[in-house]
């Protein structure tokens, strides 16, 4: 555990320290955000998609953030002290898991305020069940950005990504056109994607009101994602070189 707190503490000073990329993970969240709100003006047409492209954000930004910076400890050489340290696969990815958490937490805050409070959303549900559910999205895709990093060699091929693993499911989980109106196959394939389920959660708590026990389904497909994504980042992970 201390060798997951150590691996954290020093990923979270590195940030902190990084004054432009504080900016950004502040700032950009609320530009686009701001911007989906200005491009719905019809306050009932905002409402609708406002819980869609919360999870959707948080999804987004959470795997950019992570799997950039990920990949940039690898080619400033922190990786390889750490693969020479006393530490295991898990602590390693244990410990930029909890690191990389704070800021992905930090931005998701940042948009849900800012869609509830500036933006004037209207929703059903309570807060703090909005909150705790965008947790279980960003854990997923905090983990998935370790796992996916682990694949590229520089920042323009984790870019490149994006097209292959965010976007077909922005386009398939429901934002965009409902899941029911898709060609079956495509019903199928929107079925094994995390985030139909963080869509589908997140309008039912706000917009129907729903509690997060009357969403066991969605909150347990959201669980294993991350333990899935965790045990393959850790496996992936070489220990030395």
């Amino acid at each position: 555990m201390n060798n997951i707190l150590a691996i954290a503490q020093r990923l979270i000073r590195q940030l902190l320290h990084d004054r432009r990329t504080m900016a950004l993970i502040i700032v950009v969240p609320v530009v686009v955000m701001g911007l989906i709100g200005i491009s719905f003006p019809d306050a009932t047409v905002l409402d609708y998609i406002a819980p869609a492209m919360l999870a959707t954000l948080a999804l987004f930004f959470s795997f950019l953030l992570t799997g950039i910076s990920f990949l940039r400890e690898t080619s400033q050489g922190t990786m390889e002290r750490l693969m020479a340290a006393p530490v295991s696969r898990l602590d390693i990815v244990a410990g930029y898991l909890l690191g990389f958490f704070v800021f992905a937490l930090l931005q998701t805050l940042i948009i849900v305020l800012f869609t509830i409070y500036v933006l004037g959303v209207n929703f059903q549900g309570e807060l703090w069940q909005i909150l705790l559910f965008q947790v279980l999205i960003i854990t997923g895709a905090v983990t998935l950005g370790i796992f996916t990093s682990s694949f590229a060699k520089n920042e323009f091929q984790m870019v490149q990504f994006i097209p292959l693993i965010i976007v077909p499911q922005v386009f398939l989980c429901g934002v965009i056109w409902p899941v029911s109106q898709m060609p079956e196959w495509l019903q199928y394939l929107s079925n094994i994607l995390p985030l139909t389920y963080g869509v589908d959660g997140m309008r039912e708590i706000m917009l129907q009101g729903k509690n997060l026990t009357e969403l066991g389904f969605q909150c347990g497909v959201l669980i294993l994602f991350a333990v899935i994504t965790t045990v393959l980042a850790t496996l992936t992970v070489p220990k030395r070189r």
